[in-house]
Parts: C-alpha cells; sequence; structure tokens
C-alpha cells in the first residue's frame, strides 16, 4: 500500500469497487441462470469480465502495483465490450462505445502512461472488432435473439450508469485530495505560526510575497503589512544596501547568501519600538513562479539581538580585560621605579652610616640630615604600601567606614598645615576659606583626611612656583562639598575621564617629571563612593584644576556598602560612573 494518503485513498478505492463487483457476479450468475434458463455469450462474458475484478483487486492488495492493476482492468474491459459488440452487430453495435470508458477508467490512476496505454487497448479491440466484421466471421445481429431496441437501450443505459460509476470515483478522489491538501495546509499553517524563525519568499526586486507569521512576534508586523516593500520598508537604511546586494548575489549566482542586518519594530502604539539585530539566509528556488515565470528567493531570517548582545558583553568584557592588563603593566613601571627610590636611598645611607672610618668624618649636622633623608624614604616607601593595600581593601569590600560627627573647618585647617612645608618648599602658596555656619560632618574623618591630603598633594605636586592652590568647604542642600583649586599644569581633556583608574598617570611615560604610583585619586575614588558622595573634576590644561568632592551630611545614612569585588576585575569600575579624577 501506498504511503502517501491520496495514493492509499485510490488505492482501497479500486480494491473494494472491483472486489465488491467481481463478488457480486459469482453471487449474480446462479441468479440469472435461475430466472433466464439460459446463457448467451455476452452474458457469459459480461459475468466474466465482471467476476474477474476480484482477482484484479486482490493482485493489487498483494503487490500495490497501482498502474499493473489499471492495465489489467483495461484489458478485462475492452475483452468484455469487444465480445458483446461482435455478437450484437460488430461495428454497428451501441456497445462499442463503451470503449471510450476505458481511457476514462484508465485516468482514475493519475497516471499519463497508463491512459495512453488503455487507450491503445481500446483501441486494438475497435480495430479487431472491424476487421472481424469485414472478413464476416462476426455472427449476424440477430442472432442473439433480442431486439436492436432492447440492445441499445441495454448499451445505452450500461454505459451511463458505468460512466456514472467512474465519475462518482473521481469525484471521491477529487473530494478526497481537497480534504488531504487542507489539512496539509492547516498542518503547515500550524507549523508555520510556532516557528520563531521568519520564512519568507521573495522576488529578485526584494519585495516579500509569501511570509510567516513569526514576523508579528520578530518585528511587530501583521502578514499583510509585511508584503510588497513592507518588510524591506522596516530594514535599517545602511544595511538596505546589503539586502538588496545578498538578494542579487542569489540570482546571479544560485548560491546560498547569509546576511546580517538591522530591523525596526513596531512598538504597541504603532511607533518605532527600536531596531533589532536580524540574521538572514536565502537560497534561489529552483523552478520560477508558476504564474509570473519570475526567480524566487526563499529566505529563513532569525532574531539574533541576543547573541549581538552577548558579543558586545565579549568585546567590552575583553576590553576591559586589556585595560586591566594594561594598567599591571602601568603599575609595575610605576611601582618598580617608587619603590626602588626608597630603598636606595634606604640602603645607601644605612651603609654610610655603618661604616666607621665614613662616620668619624661626618658631623653631627650631617648624621641629623642622612637619617632624616633615610626616614623620609622610609615614610614614602610606607605610603606607597598604604594606598596598594587601602586600594585593594576598597575593591575587596573590605574597608570599614567608622562615622562619626566631627567639624569640617579644624580638619581643613589640619590638612592645610600638614601640606603647608611641602607647599612652602615648592614656593606654592596655601590658603583655606570655609563656610560660615557648616554643620558637622558625620562621616570617617580618617578617610576624609585622606581625600583631602590626597587631593592636596596632588595639587602641590602639579603647581609651578608662584601658584596659588585654595581648600575649602561649603555647604549645598543636604551636601558638604570640599574643595581644592590650583593654577597649575592642568590636565588635558583627553585623560579627565581616565583619572582616577588605578595607576593611570597623565604623564606616565618613563621621563615623567613628577613622582608617583597612579593609586592616590583611586582610593579618593573609591573612599568617596563608600560615603555615597561623588566627585567633580574640572581642568584646563596650562590654567589649573578644580576638583570637589560632595558628601552627604550624614554618610553613614546615605552611603551603600560597596560589594565584595574580584581583584582581577576590571579595576576602573570601582568608582560611580563617569567620575573624574587626578591622578597620584
Amino acid at each position: 500500500m501506498a504511503e502517501d494518503p491520496i495514493h492509499a485513498a485510490r488505492h482501497k478505492t479500486f480494491i473494494s469497487a472491483n472486489l465488491i463487483g467481481g463478488v457480486a457476479a459469482l453471487a449474480l450468475l446462479p441468479l440469472y441462470i435461475a430466472l433466464w434458463g439460459r446463457t448467451d455469450v455476452y452474458v457469459v462474458a459480461a459475468f466474466a469480465w465482471i467476476a474477474a475484478q476480484a482477482p484484479v483487486a486482490l493482485y493489487l492488495s498483494r503487490t500495490g502495483r497501482f498502474e499493473s492493476a489499471h492495465l489489467l482492468l483495461a484489458v478485462a474491459f475492452s475483452a468484455l465490450v469487444g465480445t458483446i459488440a461482435g455478437v450484437t452487430g460488430g461495428v454497428g453495435s451501441v456497445f462499442l462505445f463503451w470503449l471510450l470508458l476505458v481511457p476514462g477508467e484508465a485516468a482514475l490512476s493519475g497516471s499519463r502512461r497508463v491512459v495512453a496505454v488503455a487507450a491503445a487497448i481500446a483501441a486494438a479491440t475497435l480495430a479487431t472488432v472491424i476487421g472481424l466484421d469485414a472478413a464476416s466471421v462476426l455472427p449476424a445481429p440477430h442472432a442473439t435473439g433480442i431486439s436492436d431496441w432492447a440492445l441499445n437501450v441495454v448499451g445505452l443505459v450500461g454505459g451511463i450508469g458505468y460512466g456514472a460509476l467512474i465519475a462518482l470515483r473521481a469525484q471521491f478522489y477529487q473530494r478526497h485530495t481537497e480534504n488531504m491538501a487542507v489539512l496539509r495546509d492547516n498542518r503547515y499553517r500550524l507549523v508555520a505560526e510556532n516557528m520563531s524563525d521568519i520564512v519568507s519568499l521573495h522576488t529578485q526586486d526584494g519585495d516579500v510575497v509569501f511570509i510567516t507569521p513569526a514576523v508579528r512576534r520578530v518585528l511587530g508586523l501583521d502578514t499583510r503589512s509585511a508584503l510588497g516593500r513592507g518588510f524591506f520598508d522596516h530594514v535599517h537604511v545602511a544595511d538596505r544596501p546589503a539586502f538588496l546586494k545578498a538578494i542579487s548575489d542569489v540570482i546571479a549566482h544560485r548560491g546560498a547568501q547569509s546576511i546580517e542586518f538591522r530591523a525596526s519594530r513596531k512598538g504597541a502604539d504603532g511607533g518605532a519600538a527600536g531596531y533589532v539585530w536580524m540574521e538572514m539566509r536565502c537560497q534561489a528556488l529552483t523552478e520560477p513562479d508558476p504564474i509570473t515565470g519570475a526567480a524566487e528567493i526563499l529566505a529563513v531570517t532569525r532574531d539574533i539581538s541576543r547573541r549581538k548582545r552577548q558579543e558586545d558583553e565579549l568585546k567590552q568584557a575583553r576590553e576591559a580585560a586589556e585595560a586591566a592588563s594594561h594598567a599591571k603593566t602601568r603599575f609595575l613601571a610605576n611601582i618598580s621605579h617608587e619603590l626602588r627610590t626608597p630603598l636606595n636611598a634606604i640602603i645607601g645611607f644605612s651603609e654610610i652610616l655603618s661604616q666607621p672610618e665614613v662616620r668619624e668624618n661626618f658631623d653631627a649636622d650631617q648624621h641629623v640630615q642622612y637619617a632624616q633623608l633615610i626616614h623620609d624614604s622610609g615614610h614614602h616607601l610606607l605610603q606607597v604600601v598604604n594606598d596598594i593595600l587601602d586600594m585593594s581593601k576598597i575593591e575587596s569590600g573590605n574597608f570599614e567606614i567608622v562615622a562619626e560627627p566631627f567639624d569640617v573647618g579644624s580638619l581643613i585647617e589640619n590638612c592645610r598645615q600638614l601640606i603647608g612645608p611641602a607647599a612652602t618648599e615648592k614656593q606654592v602658596s596655601l590658603s583655606s576659606a570655609t563656610g560660615e555656619n557648616l554643620p558637622e560632618l558625620v562621616a570617617d574623618r580618617r578617610a576624609c583626611k585622606q581625600i583631602l591630603l590626597n587631593l592636596l598633594s596632588n595639587a602641590v605636586k602639579f603647581s609651578d612656583p608662584g601658584d596659588e592652590v585654595r581648600i575649602g568647604a561649603r555647604r549645598e542642600g543636604t551636601r558638604i562639598v570640599l574643595f581644592v583649586h590650583d593654577d597649575g599644569i592642568g590636565i588635558a581633556e583627553a585623560d579627565i575621564v581616565k583619572l582616577g583608574n588605578p595607576f593611570f598617570q597623565a604623564d606616565s611615560g618613563y621621563d615623567r617629571r613628577h613622582e608617583g604610583t597612579g593609586l592616590g585619586l583611586s582610593v579618593v575614588k573609591g573612599l568617596i563612593s563608600l560615603h555615597g558622595g561623588s566627585i567633580d573634576i574640572r581642568s584646563v590644561l596650562g590654567e589649573g584644576t578644580k576638583v570637589e568632592v560632595r558628601l552627604p551630611i550624614n554618610c553613614e545614612a546615605a552611603a551603600e556598602p560597596l560589594p565584595a569585588r574580584n581583584i582581577a576585575a576590571p579595576r576602573a569600575a570601582i568608582a560611580p560612573p563617569p567620575v573624574e579624577k587626578l591622578s597620584a
């Protein structure tokens, strides 16, 4: 039995019709003999043909050879018609018209070859009857004992009846085929409606002639709006040339093409809801459109926005990892210099003071001077190590803030006095300006002191002799602003956004004029973040820098705990978003 449902229906109908006919012939033959009492040649031929249908049906059920079964039936039916026509008048017999039904019944097989062979069998039967009639071999027209009128009626009625049976079978096949087509269409439509990818047919101009309902889920378009130029109109203007080129390349080279493009998505309110990334793979159909004759392209399009976001995230992560690697490289370059310099001084002066023959030639002032140099070098080395440790604690979330109320004015004055000697040595004037009636600041006093000292030391470091550095505080609503302004060398605009990244220095060459590891402002940035504050930097190259730190009056209530971070993660992500810093 054929696997195709339509062919299976044809097989079942053929088998049932012929099997019933064959069994009926065997059952009716005794009844005919009982009623008529005699048999004629044409009657025997008729019953023989009807009975022969049963073996043909069994042959089909056993072999599944549908075309061969139809040909066997055509041979049997043609033999029946030839026999009856031969005994009922030969060429003048009305039964010869039944030969027209032979190719008609063969058409039910759905095979042109079977129809052609059946027509040849009918023609051969007709030719045989004509030849026998011309040779006067056939019996006389009235040898059957039946009148011409009765024979004509039987021939016409029988032909009409058998033709009606063939027509009913054809109509059954047609209805069954239509039902199966509807079921298939519904099944394919169900598949198309539940596909996440858009399947579409395009002309060589890119117009859409068919598209699946997935376009509604992906782009918010109904299938009617997407037809014609509707789909193309939603392609991003910059991607349209590549879209059309992919279509033309498919037509020209008859090969598959793949393209990524952006398409606008229609929002619920009918307006644009942004763009989504799409990937379209298209292939030219082997057969042109059956109506227009134009070539068509089958395209499968899917939403790849998530993949694009993942690619962007991977790119950003790679760039962040590269930035972290560069930061570590700069750190190694800077820290090696910052550690070597004080260590060389400590070791060198210690060796000098430890040698008796050299020490005896020194006076007391030289001893004090060397001891002071060793002390200063050790203090500098300790400051470098403390900065590294503080930065590590801030990044890992282990830096504890101990909030307490304190007077901002006294803190500023204390910081000014501590930096005063360094400013005096560099011939930089240092002034303070504190607003009146400032409330007490609830924050970590040690951390705030470190913030101000780092900013002040940077301002003095990057100022030239004769410049002025101003430190102070003022109130802005619920916040207190700590500011440090200087008239120093300033910072280039391109470097401002990078300030505060660990180990970054605007002047990072080995021949730089100013010492430092680049960690000072990173520590400042982290401490401000721990207090729930923000920092703002404005600078013009060659004209100076203004740094303002805004802290909540009650930092303990406003600050959010800094989550623990992986030390290997990009360190630039510690601070609140884009905040500019000075380099230590």
